[in-house]
């Protein structure tokens, strides 16, 4: 499991390097470029919308919501860790 995953974090590096064209390329952070890293890596306000979602945790409670106001529910779940979901 932990070769898919480094695999899988060499491919993100790879693709991150790729997309934002206003960095200037180094890949090794230092304490002069810290801010720019920082600011790289940090997600954009576009990136974070599902924090706009008023999310229930409690389950009983969305269903009866849901079933008030004839919607669906999504249930985000997970078991174990997030690095091998199981």
């Amino acid at each position: 499991m932990r070769i898919v995953a480094f695999f899988a974090t060499v491919a993100c590096l790879l693709a991150v390097r790729d997309t934002r064209a206003d960095f200037d390329g180094k890949l090794q952070p230092t304490a002069d470029n810290f801010a720019k890293w920082q600011a790289f890596l940090r997600p954009r306000p576009e990136e974070e919308k599902w924090l706009q979602i008023p999310w229930l945790t409690d389950l009983w409670q969305a269903r009866t919501k849901a079933a008030a106001e004839g919607k669906p529910i999504l249930l985000w779940e997970m078991d174990g860790s997030p690095m091998a979901c199981g």
